[in-house]
């Protein structure tokens, strides 16, 4: 059964291309400074301690405040929080780059997560609104392989920032972005109207939450986003020890970060047109990832580690662009923003949850251990997924994703 109408109504890719990049943004914001910090703790006089809690400040901003800033969007309308959020942005990663002391890194990785809290969640919401359920899979196929290459390359992008002007150079050059993004998105992104909602008690949210409808796909992506954070951490770190130099230690990273940005717009497209669908595919998707971790778990060797990193990207892109079309396709456009707030938090549990959760088994076990235990919850997620999801209903161009936006 279909997902989608066949019918195909043109991408308005006007409109949804300023939120690609505010996507690549907030991901790079996220990995690349992370990256960064990590070389220069010494240099900026930081304890591993306090190191750890600023790198914290980012992620606890955004589980917090995601669902806050989705809702908000619903209430007053997705450009504004999208605008905000990226203009907020464009400040405080300014002002990292102008106050260089420990407690002010600390004020503007905190002040990064907050803003990347309200265009994130709205970003999803505009993009599902303006593709319309029928779009969605080509939308959300783009969005995420610009966040899935923010995500994967950028340490890669922090390093080389770091190594031509510190982290000055890299704080200007994601405020110049985020500026960037602002502009664009004031100019492009339409002024979708704010729609009419039930008043909602919060025994109405919890029922909305764990329906499977909202529940399965988010710990798809939860799953994929630990797996991800995991691969680009660690298959680095396996890649070093096994006699790899950092140049090919670091290629690793690059062959998951283009094989998910390649795979995730097809994976899209195919969903639209009918020939694949959520329920299938996205546990087929977390198959490949499972399969790739398992893979260099028992048998870490150079060739298998680049082997994984093919087979995590392309789980990842199959993925996570059908659970957020399958979110799109599922929700009512007055919570779309609610709605995709709280599934990215789900995503921030997992990016955070799934190194940890490596970091402990390896103490406790071993590396290969750990690894192993990661693939065993991804195919959990995959069966679950796999039995407990539902076919969305099938779009119907004439409403929106919609309603025709204001301009």
């Amino acid at each position: 059964m279909s997902e989608s109408s066949s019918a195909r109504r043109p991408l308005p890719v006007r409109a949804i291309a300023p939120l690609y990049l505010a996507g690549f943004t907030t991901a790079f914001g996220a990995h690349g400074l992370a990256a960064a910090l990590g070389t220069q703790t010494d240099d900026v006089g930081l304890t591993l301690l306090a190191f750890g809690a600023l790198l914290a400040l980012y992620d606890l901003a955004e589980v917090i405040l995601k669902p806050v800033f989705g809702a908000l969007s619903d209430r007053i309308g997705v450009k504004p929080v999208i605008v905000g959020g990226l203009l907020a942005f464009a400040i405080v990663s300014l002002l990292g780059a102008v106050l260089t002391a420990p407690a002010m890194l600390a004020v503007a990785r905190l002040g990064q997560g907050a803003a990347a809290s309200a265009f994130s969640p709205a970003s999803s919401s505009a993009v599902a609104r303006v593709a319309g359920p029928a779009a969605a899979g080509r939308s959300f196929g783009r969005y995420g392989a610009w966040k899935s290459l923010g995500y994967a390359i950028g340490p890669l992008l922090g390093a080389g920032l770091l190594v031509l002007g510190g982290l000055q150079a890299l704080f200007i050059a994601l405020a110049v972005l985020a500026t960037g993004a602002t502009v664009w998105a004031a100019v492009a992104v339409p002024n979708l109207p704010v729609l009419p909602r039930q008043r909602s008690t919060v025994a109405d949210l919890a029922r909305e939450l764990a329906v499977p409808s909202f529940l399965v796909p988010t710990a798809v992506l939860a799953a994929s986003t630990a797996a991800l954070g995991v691969a680009v951490g660690f298959l680095p770190l396996l890649g070093t020890t096994l006699g790899l130099g950092t140049a090919a230690s670091m290629g690793v990273v690059t062959v998951l970060a283009l094989a998910s940005t390649a795979v995730q717009p097809l994976v899209g497209r195919l969903r639209d047109d009918g020939r694949i669908d959520t329920r299938r595919w996205a546990p087929a998707g977390l198959v490949a990832v499972a399969v790739g971790v398992l893979l260099v778990a028992a048998a870490p060797h150079p060739v298998t580690i680049y082997a994984a990193a093919l087979l995590v990207g392309l789980g990842i892109g199959v993925a996570t662009p059908l659970a957020f079309a399958h979110l799109a396709a599922t929700t009512p456009p007055e919570r779309m923003g609610r709605t995709m707030g709280t599934a990215e938090l789900g995503r921030e549990i997992g990016d955070a949850g799934g190194p940890l959760l490596v970091g402990a088994v390896a103490v406790a076990a071993s590396l290969p251990v750990a690894l192993g235990v990661l693939a065993a919850v991804t195919a959990g997620t995959a069966a679950v997924s796999a039995t407990a999801l539902r076919p969305a209903p099938a779009a119907d161009p004439t409403v929106e994703g919609a309603s025709q936006p204001q301009t």
